[in-house]
């Protein structure tokens, strides 16, 4: 499952929570010391003390510039919409599957 670490007080992290569910996708967020300067776990993971983190379920973590963020998971998550009552997927051209 894809993990987000963040607070929810930093309007960057609402971005990457907002695009996520916009998406459809299934997400853990997982909350972060308040202070930088006590973010050594999150350093360790993705090499930033800043938030948001994004790590995606092939292991993939994504940071820095939230806007680049939310571009990467826009491009390459799937999209899942309601389809006249049915579940379908979209792909990347916007085409809806059944799924």
């Amino acid at each position: 499952m894809i993990q987000v670490y963040q607070a929810e007080w930093c309007p960057y992290s609402h971005l990457v929570r907002e695009k996520l569910t916009e998406i459809g996708v299934d997400y853990v967020c997982r909350q972060v010391e308040p202070n930088p300067r006590d973010r050594k776990a999150l350093e360790e993971l993705s090499g930033r003390r800043s938030i948001p983190v994004v790590v995606l379920e092939d292991g993939r973590v994504l940071s820095g510039e939230t806007e680049r963020i939310v571009e990467v998971l826009d491009s390459e998550l799937p999209r899942w919409e309601h389809e006249a009552g049915h579940i379908a997927q979209a792909d990347a051209h916007g085409v809806l599957r059944a799924a």
